[in-house]
């Protein structure tokens, strides 16, 4: 009789024990997840949303510029890219899944964080006077519909196959769409300009991706400023020089 008392009380405090552990559990996970969330929301958090999705962007920029730089290499090189691409449609759409939500979580984060700047400060300075004298940051806020316009049309053309140049759309044939589109000399102005959009962007975004993520450092601040100048210079280039090489016959005749 004993032993079963001593028994039942054990069981007591053993199942009070567990009920304080899960009980304890469930408050730092809702507390955890209440701060997660409140990081998010903040400037801070919103920055690095923006910072890590850019960071995607600019890599999905660098695969573009590798696959079309295979234009230079014939119609047979490029034209098997394309049809590498498609050949699982699993893969092309989590890919492009990936890209549409880094997309939109750039463009809400962007939107709320100028809203969060405008609404701290309705009223314009008297001396506006800039953290940074740098073009490229002036105009962020600014140029980011234009490129996001200028993508759309770059969608348009080569992905939809819609009538936005004079060019006929050939399914499936990249190297001919190139080669037809970049004839016409507004197309590739439409181009340089687009690609001169997304180098001031990247130039900006560069530096302030690793600002949010707490990398930058005055003694490195040099180092990165030379990465993300020779990063997005390289970039720039690439993609003008395709549309400019085309249009002055210097391949694709």
């Amino acid at each position: 009789m004993r032993e079963s008392g001593r028994a039942a009380r054990r069981k007591t405090r053993l199942a009070a024990r567990y009920f304080v552990v899960t009980l304890r559990s469930r408050v730092l996970r809702e507390n955890a997840m209440a701060a997660f969330l409140s990081f998010l929301r903040s400037t801070i958090g919103l920055k690095v949303q923006m910072a890590v999705s850019g960071f995607i962007l600019f890599g999905f920029c660098v695969e573009h510029l590798v696959g079309m730089m295979l234009f230079f290499k014939g119609p047979g090189t490029i034209n098997g890219y394309g049809s590498l691409l498609r050949y699982s449609p699993a893969a092309l759409w989590t890919a492009r899944s990936v890209i549409i939500v880094a997309v939109i979580f750039h463009i809400w984060t962007a939107t709320v964080l100028v809203l969060r700047q405008w609404a701290a400060r309705p009223v314009g300075y008297r001396k506006k006077e800039s953290r940074t004298f740098s073009y490229a940051a002036r105009t962020m806020k600014y140029s980011g519909p234009f490129l996001l316009a200028f993508v759309f049309f770059h969608l348009a053309h080569f992905s939809w196959g819609m009538h936005v140049t004079p060019a006929e759309y050939v399914e499936d044939d990249v190297y001919a769409n190139i080669a037809n589109s970049f004839q016409y000399g507004w197309v590739v102005l439409v181009y340089v300009l687009g690609t001169s959009l997304v180098g001031l962007h990247l130039l900006h975004g560069g530096h302030s991706m690793f600002e949010s993520l707490g990398l930058r450092h005055p003694r490195f601040d040099g180092p990165i400023r030379a990465v993300v100048g020779g990063a997005t210079l390289v970039l720039v280039a690439g993609f003008v020089f395709l549309p400019c090489a085309v249009f002055f016959k210097l391949v694709g005749g």
